[in-house]
C-alpha cells in the first residue's frame, strides 16, 4: 500500500506540469478536480453560540478527499473534528452546512494572475451535512486526511478527535463567466477529477 501511495505521489508530481484543469463544459469533473486540489475549505454553519444564534458562521477546516496525486480522490470531503471546536458545537445542534473550496489556494490562480473572486479561479460550493464516519469508513478518512495533513496525527488525544465527512446534497460550480452551474451528487460521484 505504501508503494502505491508513493507511486501516486510521484505520478502526481510528474503530471502536475502537463495536467490542465477540466474545461468549463465539464462542471462535475471541475467540482471533483477543485476539491481534490484543495487542502482546506470554508465551512459555514448556523451558529448555536450565545449572541450569534441562528446567524451564519464561517470557519476554515483542513480537509481531504484522498491522498494527493491523480490516484487518490474519492470526492468525499473528510474532516478531523473535535467537540471543543466552536463550529462543531454548531453542527451538534444543526448538522446542515455549506463548504466552499477554491483554486485560489493552489498555484493555478497565482500563475494566471486570477483574483480569487474571478470566475476563472474556480470555486465550488457544496451544501449538505456533516456526519461522523462509521468504523468501516474511519480507515479511509484517516488515510485521506493524514496523508495531506500529517501534523494531525500528533494533535492532543484528550481533545477526542473524530473523523467526519461532508454528506453532499447540492453542488454549485463557478468556473467561468455566465453564472453558477448546478451539478447533482450523482453526476459528481460518477466522474474522476
Amino acid at each position: 500500500m505504501a508503494r502505491l501511495l508513493l507511486l501516486c505521489a510521484v505520478s502526481g508530481l510528474l503530471l502536475a506540469s502537463v495536467v490542465t484543469i477540466p474545461p468549463p463544459e465539464e462542471a462535475a469533473r471541475m467540482a471533483r478536480y477543485v476539491l481534490h486540489s484543495c487542502d482546506w475549505g470554508a465551512l459555514a454553519t448556523l451558529s448555536a453560540q450565545e449572541g450569534l444564534r441562528g446567524r451564519p458562521f464561517a470557519n476554515i477546516f483542513s480537509l481531504s478527499d484522498g491522498p494527493p496525486g491523480p490516484c487518490g480522490g474519492s470526492g468525499v470531503p473528510y474532516l478531523y473534528l473535535t467537540d471543543m471546536e466552536i463550529s462543531v458545537q454548531d453542527l451538534e445542534v444543526n448538522s446542515n452546512a455549506s463548504l466552499t473550496v477554491s483554486l485560489a489556494q493552489t498555484p493555478y490562480c497565482r500563475k494566471h494572475k486570477y483574483d480569487p473572486q474571478n470566475p476563472l479561479c474556480a470555486h465550488i460550493i457544496f451544501v449538505g451535512s456533516i456526519v461522523k464516519v462509521n468504523d468501516s469508513e474511519a480507515g479511509v478518512a484517516k488515510k485521506a486526511l493524514f496523508s495531506r495533513h500529517p501534523e494531525m496525527e500528533s494533535w492532543p488525544k484528550d481533545h477526542n478527535w473524530f473523523f467526519a465527512k461532508f454528506n453532499i446534497t447540492n453542488i454549485w460550480v463557478l468556473d467561468y463567466f455566465g453564472g453558477l452551474k448546478i451539478v447533482t451528487p450523482e453526476e459528481y460521484y460518477s466522474v474522476k477529477p
